[in-house]
């Protein structure tokens, strides 16, 4: 309680805590609190642990560079670890084209690059997102944004020229694009391949590649935005991967450093050609998040990506039994290890997320009504299997409360 009382005091308001976990140490998916209670960590600090907490070899290469070269700016000089990584990216990002890679630190910084440097590349003003939508805090991805009021609310005017259409339609892309968006003024389409705070919502089939047939007709550029699905999450390393798309530029950030504060942007050679000055980063692409990045990138290939896909199905099997019969639940659905369970209203999904933490397991609330699990990509199938069981037992305990 001391704890929570110096954060009430000194910490900003607006942070959202759903409870009153103080976090000591990890590893793994578990993580232990100040007063020794171990949980089964389903959130993964929001999607971002990838690797799990504390991996060794993490550890081991944050360690190792915090012992040689800590900060330099790839703004102005260079450094070994952000070109190694930046060629990573580049090999193993869809697309056989030559591309280049512009470094942040976080999924809206990587998100804000796109979105100025598609207006830099098309000399175009206009921007289509989605309903549903979550692409970040800052001014630019807020205005990319229509999940949820409350993060706008109080800050208009946000960046003009931005239109949403409806989640999963083309249509209505169609319609903006007759009524409302001239095509010879329209910049990009920002997508998610699934979206995140908007509820874990795949998209329909055939989505993603009409998108792509309507940006190459007009000329726009397809942003993709993994910032939360990506990096190796959904069972391959790129969740755009699974509409077999190739997107102009791709944001990343979350899992892709495991912990520690990396975005990236990665956009097609031809799009990325601004000119010195036109766009940077003090601390985007620090030596540090390199190799912690690049520990990741070699544990995902190694065969994380692949334990994603393998494991994603057990917990999505175990989920779906736990759920059987439940009237309340609405939807299991998902890839890999990025899950949801919807149900039927958000005070029941509310008191879900409390009921689960009362028993050990941490989980965290997507869209007006999902619970979503975004695990570490290192999960077992028994620790899915025991997650599922304690949600299936909050599940019952909430609608006893009803």
């Amino acid at each position: 309680m001391e704890l929570l009382a110096r954060d009430e005091a000194a910490v900003s308001p607006s942070y959202t805590r759903d409870y009153p976990l103080v976090a000591a140490r990890g590893e793994g998916c578990w993580i232990t609190d100040v007063d020794g209670n171990l949980f089964l960590d389903m959130a993964a600090g929001i999607a971002v642990c990838a690797t799990g907490h504390c991996h060794p070899r993490v550890v081991e290469a944050i360690r190792d560079q915090a012992g040689t070269l800590i900060h330099m700016s790839g703004t102005d000089f260079y450094y070994e670890p952000q070109i190694a990584l930046a060629e990573r990216l580049i090999r193993l990002a869809p697309g056989s084209g030559k591309k280049k890679v512009f470094f942040a630190n976080s999924g809206a910084e990587a998100v804000e690059c796109a979105l100025k440097l598609a207006r830099w590349h098309t000399k175009r003003q206009l921007v289509i997102s989605f309903e549903g939508a979550f692409h970040g805090r800052t001014m630019g991805a807020l205005s990319l944004c229509a999940s949820k009021p409350v993060h706008k609310e109080g800050f208009f005017p946000l960046v003009p020229g931005i239109h949403h259409a409806p989640w999963g339609d083309l249509d209505g892309i169609e319609a903006l694009l007759r009524h409302a968006v001239p095509a010879s003024s329209l910049a990009a389409i920002f997508v998610e391949p699934i979206q995140g705070e908007g509820g874990y919502r795949l998209p329909p089939s055939g989505f993603i590649a009409g998108l792509r047939e309507i940006c190459d007709r007009t000329g726009a550029l397809l942003v993709c935005d993994e910032v939360q699905a990506g990096a190796g999450r959904t069972g391959k390393f790129f969740a755009i991967e699974h509409e077999g798309v190739v997107p102009d530029l791709i944001c990343m950030a979350k899992g892709i450093a495991s912990g520690l504060p990396l975005g990236v942007c990665i956009a097609q050679e031809g799009v990325m050609d601004w000119g010195p000055g036109s766009h940077a980063s003090t601390f985007g692409g620090n030596p540090v998040a390199c190799r912690a990045a690049l520990a990741t990138l070699d544990l995902c290939e190694e065969g994380l990506v692949e334990n994603a896909a393998s494991v994603g199905e057990v917990l999505q099997s175990a989920l779906q039994g736990v759920c059987e019969g439940v009237g309340a639940v609405v939807e299991v659905r998902g890839r890999g290890l990025m899950r949801a369970v919807e149900v039927e209203n958000g005070s029941l999904r509310d008191r879900i997320v409390q009921e689960c933490f009362r028993r050990g397991l941490l989980v965290l609330g997507c869209g007006p009504r999902a619970v979503r699990f975004s695990p570490a990509l290192v999960l077992t199938a028994e620790e899915a299997e025991t997650a599922a069981s304690i949600f299936g037992e909050a599940l019952r305990g909430a609608l006893l409360d009803t």
